[in-house]
Formats: structure tokens, C-alpha cells, sequence
């Protein structure tokens, strides 16, 4: 492949060279801190979910309900990325893994591959040399953000990102004829179906950006129209992932409609001047105050200084064309500033990898088309005056760091006068390459520098480890515990965590747990239960769960099923003084005393004995069939009554009786519930679940894939009119 004149081997070359450089970056994060990759929603919600994912994949179920995990067992508004193929192969190779920081680095450091040649691309079809696409390419794993916050906790985020570059720089090539619809609408997909709205809209938003741009440079409509039709194709082709989490909104924490801004993680624009120290520490509210402990905005060492070095006459010409690197660019650095809330897009701090990427695109392909060193003198002095202003911007927002700030700026100095002294001497592929080699030990500092991470949870890695250490705990369990009282020293598997679980870490495990970790939980069972988004709960957690519901008379650990309650002693320090309640008794677990209490049935488990029924009322019900999709059940009933079922009453159940289609209600708001009519005898009532918007899904999925055909139809055709027109005549 040819891309603007380069040579094959030249382009396939520094494509080598970026995923050794990325390769290298990630070594050199990884000496730096063994588990920088698997870090916060890493270790307690992804790595789990994989496992568990994979599992139910390996016994040939697609598990996109499971009941028993309750507030986090609803995976069809989850960050499962149930319709997303790469993430089922994660999901299914999974299992085969013990140690989860291993398989978590290793998954990332793929993804971070596709990011670094997906950078690579755009910057070639924009015109860039290849060594400096390279550059661009090896540098934005290793952007501030990005390291810190997406590659290393925010896996869905990253991979969003990653395929979301690479449509960037396959819908340039369709838009201008170099190849047809099917990369286009395969990466877009891609980036929609992680689901994670984030990459959704940022998509979107670099497609108007493209397709604007390509009309300004192209000066025809057609081509972006193309663009755009194809990026609606992919679209609908999406719309699955996201229709059930719109239909499910109202009865969730997050909603979808709240516009607010209170500053939280909204990063000033004037953070952009950081963007080249090293030791940058932005000035911004977050979670550890005002004076962030990471270099959340850094993006690469060269990226301000090298505009001292750009022949910004001769760059005027690449105007048109860069349009819409410009265009995005701009956009995002706006939406950075906030709002802080806009429906389910909160903290805009989330959006700096893709100012990163906008400015590297653009800096990295005008030093590729127009970098010069004439006038040395004049442009040396300006690069040191932008360095200078670099380090008065990060010693204004971290005066505490002065120190730290001029070593810094001494470093980018000699950094850059090494590489104008080696393109004048050596040639642009030599300085191309010490910028590259500089990227790792930058990394590697700046990692270092930063722990302990403030952003770990500390969960075991070894899943063989976990198991062998935590209580075997069968059926259903209830654990009443908040994280925040478990002391950093206890941390460990021979501490708490060889008895408590938090987020997903009981996928680890293989037990079940109500609830997990959810961004999307349950607004009403939450509620009940004060359960948080980690599984941690209030301290009247345990009174509210014994408590009667008033509709049934019976207790909600009754209505959940559920046949053990956990409780954490530093939350509970005098439960065991008093009696258990009725129908339960108090149980020891030999070693982990100091960290729990348990309560288990005097009568033995009920999760298993009648299906999923947790309580009737006037009616006979027998359980026949259960899957996590339905339960099924034979039922009769002389003067009419209900069923209650251990459901959480998400919208999307339907129910039956002998065929006939029967209204479903909630108790407390929280759990499904049948009518059963009068006179009713050995009758079938089915229960089922599906996806709410499932069948607008798949048509709207059929629908994207027709759009694509005809769209790849005209493409063919297109290219056999060019061949035939194209073609030597054959007559005298």
C-alpha cells in the first residue's frame, strides 16, 4: 500500500517501528509499576467481568441477564460489550488465564497497537512523512490521560479510542476513493459497540469533522455524503448496544437527560499549555482536590516546542486540508471546559485523549510536510521562549514543584536541540527516532513518579491465589460492607480481601453475589438496600434488609432468595451481641473472624429449591423450567393471587399464562410480579425477559447492514466505470 506517495516499505517500516516503539513504552511503564494496567475499574470491574463473561461464553450461554448479581446483573446496560467480537474473544480467553494483571497488560497492550498505527494512518493520509507519523503514533499511548486514566483503569474508554482512530483514518481513504465503505463502518461499529458512550459520540464527532473538512478540501459534496451515509450504516448497525440502556434509564441511577456543571473534572483551557512538561501537574478539581498528582494533560515533550520549527508560510497550503483535524481539534478542547454533565457524558476531563490526538495528528503532519530549520537562530529562541512558557504555566499551577518543573524544561530543551542538530546533520529518520526513544523513559518517569497510585484498589492477582484464601461460599450471598473502612494494610488476601468482596471481585472468585460493580444500578432496589455502585453499603443497610416489605409481609432477603448475609465487623462491630433473626443463625468461618459475621438459614438454602419464586400469595406455584430469561411455572389459584419472583424488575419482562399474555407488576418498586387470575388450574405461566428495544435493534442492525451492501455495490461499480473508462482502447 502507497499512502501519498510513500513508498511501501518505507510506510510498512515505521509502522514496525510504531508498534516496537509502543511495545517498548509499555515495558518500560511496567518496570516502572508491575500493575499500572491493572489498576481501579481494571482489577474491580473488567478483569472479573471478563472471567465470568468467558465462562458462561465456554458453556455456550450468552449471558446478557443474570438475576442473582441483582443492581449489576443487567449486562445489556452494563460495559460488557455483549455485541462487540474483539471483546467476546477477550471474554473468552479469559478463563484460561490465572494471573489477571498479566492477561489485563497483555489485552491493553494489544489495543495500545491499534492505537498507535490507527494515529500512524491518519497522519500518512494527511500527508505526513512516515517517520513522523511514527513519532505521532508511539507518543499518544504515553499521553498524560491516556496512561494514567484509560489504559490504565478505563479499559472500555481506551478501546473506544483505539478503534475510533482507526475509522478516522479509513473514512479519510473513503472519502477520497482509496478504498470502500467496509473498513469505515467495521471500525466505527466497533467503536460504538464497546459500549461506552464516550467513543460513541466522540465518533461522531470526528465523522462531521471528517466529512466537513473533505468537503472545504474536496470542494464536492458527494464524497462526504458517501461518509456519512456510511457512518449511518454503522450507526444503526450500533443502535443495539444502547437502545436497551436508553429504555432502562428511568429506573436507574444515571438517567439521561441532566445538564449541570459543577466544575468537577471540567479541565481550563489555559491546561493546554502544559501539554509538553513532563512534570505538568494541571490545575483542576478532581477527586484529590485541586493539584492533580498525575500529568493528566501532558501529551508529548516535542508538541510545543516543534511549532518553532513548522515553515508556517508553506503550512498555509495544507489549510484546506487539515480542516478537519482543525475542526475537531477545536471541538474538543471546547467540550474539556465543560459542561461537567451532559446526560450520561460526565467529566470532560474524559475528552483530553482526543485533544491529545487532534493536536498530535495536526503538529506531527506539519512537521512531516514542512519542518525546517532556516533561520536556526531565530526559531531556536523561539522554542526556548515556548519552553519558558511551559514552565511558568506548570509552576503557576504547581508552585510546589518548581523544582521538579526546570529539570523538566532543561530536559526538553536538550531533547529538542538533539533532534534539530540530528535532522540537520543526519536526516529527519535520526531525529525522528531519539524522539521516539524518548517517549519510554518519560513514561517510565512519569509512573514512577506517581506512586503509589492513588486510584488502586489493591485486589489480588492470582485467581488461584483468591480462591484458595476466601470462604467457599454456596448459593446466594448478601454482603453488608463498605470499602472505605477497610485500612490500606488490610488490603491483601491474608487482610479483607480473603473475606471480603467488593465490585466484581466475586467473578474472580466464581461465587454468587448480589450486586457487583454497576454504574447503571438499580435507582429503587439501591435504595432499599442504600447499596453504592462498589457494593459498599450504608450502616443500616443490615436493619433495612431484615425489615418487612408491607405488600408481602415478608422480609426483602426473603424476596431476594437469598441464603447467607455477610457482614463486616467494622461496619457491624456488635451484630453478634444480639439474636439472629428469626429463621436464621449465626455461623463461624474458621479464620476470617476478624474481618466478618455470617447469617445463614436455619432451614438450609433457598435459592435452589422452587426456582426463582420468592413468595405467593393465594396462589400454588411450582417452578418447572429456569433460565436466567425466564422461569416457567405451574400455577393454580381458586380466588386469584400473585406470584413474586427473585427478579429485579428491569423493563423488558413479558409474562404468560397458557399463551395468553398476563400484566406484570413490581413490588417495592423493585421485584416482578404476576397476577395469577381466579378459577386458575395447573395453568403455565411463563416469565420471560428480553432487552427492551430488542427488535428495534435487530431491524435497525439489518437495517445498517443494507445500507452497507448498497454502499459497497456503488463502490464496486464506481471502480469498474474508472477501470473500463481508464482502459486502452483496443481499436486502431
Amino acid at each position: 500500500m502507497e499512502t501519498r506517495g510513500h513508498a511501501r516499505l518505507d510506510v510498512y517500516k515505521w509502522g514496525a517501528v510504531t508498534a516496537v516503539g509502543v511495545i517498548a513504552g509499555y515495558v518500560a511503564v511496567i518496570l516502572a509499576n508491575a500493575r499500572h494496567f491493572y489498576t481501579d475499574d481494571t482489577e474491580s470491574q473488567y478483569a472479573p467481568l471478563w472471567v465470568m463473561l468467558g465462562q458462561h461464553l465456554r458453556a455456550g450461554n450468552l449471558p446478557v441477564l443474570i438475576p442473582e448479581h441483582w443492581m449489576a446483573g443487567n449486562y445489556a446496560i452494563e460495559e460488557a460489550g455483549l455485541l462487540n467480537p474483539p471483546q467476546l474473544l477477550i471474554n473468552l480467553i479469559a478463563p484460561s488465564f490465572d494471573n489477571l494483571a498479566l492477561y489485563a497488560t497483555l489485552v491493553k497492550l494489544v489495543f495500545a497497537i491499534i492505537l498507535g498505527l490507527g494515529v500512524y494512518r491518519i497522519c500518512l493520509e494527511y500527508g505526513s512523512k512516515p517517520a513522523w507519523a511514527a513519532v505521532a503514533g508511539v507518543s499518544i499511548p504515553f499521553t498524560g490521560f491516556l496512561l494514567f486514566f484509560d489504559e490504565a483503569s478505563w479499559m472500555t474508554a481506551f478501546t473506544g479510542t483505539a478503534w475510533m482512530v482507526q475509522a478516522w483514518a479509513s473514512a479519510i481513504r473513503y472519502s477520497r476513493g482509496k478504498s470502500g465503505p467496509i473498513p469505515t463502518f467495521v471500525f466505527l461499529y466497533l467503536a460504538i459497540s464497546v459500549q461506552y458512550v464516550f467513543p460513541a459520540v466522540e465518533s461522531a464527532l470526528m465523522i462531521a469533522a471528517v466529512a466537513i473538512g473533505e468537503v472545504v478540501y474536496q470542494r464536492r459534496w458527494a464524497p462526504s455524503l458517501r461518509l456519512l451515509a456510511v457512518a449511518a450504516s454503522a450507526a444503526l448497525a450500533g443502535m443495539a448496544t444502547y437502545i436497551p440502556s436508553v429504555l432502562t434509564a428511568d429506573v436507574t441511577w444515571r438517567g439521561a437527560s441532566e445538564i449541570k456543571n459543577d466544575q468537577f473534572l471540567a479541565v481550563p483551557w489555559s491546561e493546554s499549555l502544559n501539554a509538553s512538561l513532563p512534570s505538568t501537574m494541571p490545575a483542576f478539581t478532581s477527586w484529590w482536590g485541586y493539584i492533580q498528582t498525575m500529568p493528566m494533560v501532558y501529551i508529548a515533550w516535542f508538541l510545543i516546542p516543534a511549532l518553532a520549527f513548522i515553515d508556517w508560510g508553506k503550512a498555509r497550503s495544507a489549510a484546506r486540508e487539515l480542516t478537519s483535524v482543525g475542526i475537531f481539534t477545536v471541538a474538543v478542547l471546547m467540550w474539556t471546559a465543560g459542561p461537567s454533565n451532559i446526560g450520561p457524558l460526565r467529566w470532560p476531563a474524559r475528552v483530553l485523549p482526543m485533544v491529545a490526538i487532534g493536536l498530535l495528528v495536526l503538529v506531527c503532519t506539519l512537521l512531516g510536510r514542512y519542518a525546517t530549520t532556516d533561520n536556526l537562530r531565530r526559531r531556536a529562541t523561539a522554542a526556548v521562549l515556548l519552553i519558558g512558557l511551559l514552565l511558568v504555566r506548570s509552576a503557576s499551577a504547581a508552585p510546589s514543584l518548581l523544582e521538579w518543573h526546570l529539570v523538566s524544561a532543561v530536559l526538553v530543551a536538550g531533547l529538542g536541540a538533539a533532534v534539530v542538530w540530528l535532522g540537520c546533520n543526519k536526516g529527519t529518520a535520526a531525529a525522528c527516532i531519539v524522539a521516539i526513544v524518548a517517549v519510554s523513559p518519560i513514561a517510565y518517569a512519569q509512573v514512577r513518579a506517581a506512586q503509589p497510585t492513588p486510584m488502586s484498589w489493591n485486589l489480588p492477582e492470582s485467581r488461584s491465589d483468591m480462591t484458595a484464601a476466601f470462604p467457599d461460599f454456596d448459593g446466594t450471598t448478601l454482603q453488608l460492607a463498605d470499602r472505605a473502612l477497610i485500612a490500606p494494610g488490610d488490603r491483601t488476601l491474608s487482610g479483607a480481601y480473603g473475606s471480603l468482596a467488593f465490585g466484581n471481585y466475586p467473578k474472580d472468585l466464581g461465587l454468587t453475589y448480589t450486586s457487583g460493580y454497576t454504574p447503571n444500578g438499580h435507582y429503587y432496589f439501591g435504595d432499599i438496600l442504600c447499596m453504592r455502585w462498589d457494593m459498599s453499603v450504608c450502616s443500616d443497610a443490615f436493619r433495612r434488609a431484615f425489615s418487612v416489605e408491607p405488600a408481602t409481609g415478608r422480609t426483602f432477603v426473603d424476596l431476594m432468595n437469598v441464603d447467607r448475609v455477610v457482614l463486616q465487623n467494622a461496619l457491624y462491630p456488635n451484630a453478634r451481641s444480639g439474636p439472629a433473626p428469626d429463621g436464621w443463625k449465626w455461623v463461624d468461618y474458621p479464620g476470617h473472624e476478624n474481618f466478618i459475621s455470617g447469617l445463614e438459614r436455619v432451614d438450609g438454602p433457598v435459592s435452589t429449591r422452587n426456582g426463582r419464586i420468592s413468595d405467593t400469595q393465594g396462589v400454588e406455584a411450582t417452578s418447572i423450567a429456569e433460565s436466567n430469561m425466564s422461569s416457567t411455572l405451574r400455577v393454580s389459584s381458586e380466588s386469584g393471587g400473585k406470584v413474586v419472583f427473585a427478579r429485579l424488575g428491569w423493563p423488558g419482562y413479558r409474562a404468560t399464562l397458557n399463551g395468553e399474555s398476563v400484566p406484570i407488576d413490581v413490588v417495592a418498586k423493585s421485584f416482578v410480579t404476576v397476577d395469577v387470575p381466579a378459577g386458575t388450574k395447573d395453568a403455565e405461566l411463563v416469565l420471560t425477559w428480553r432487552p427492551p428495544g430488542w427488535k428495534i435493534g435487530a431491524a435497525s442492525a439489518i437495517a445498517g447492514l443494507a445500507g452497507l451492501g448498497v454502499l459497497e455495490w456503488m463502490y464496486l461499480r464506481g471502480r469498474r466505470r474508472d477501470r473500463i473508462a481508464n482502459a486502452p482502447s483496443a481499436l486502431p
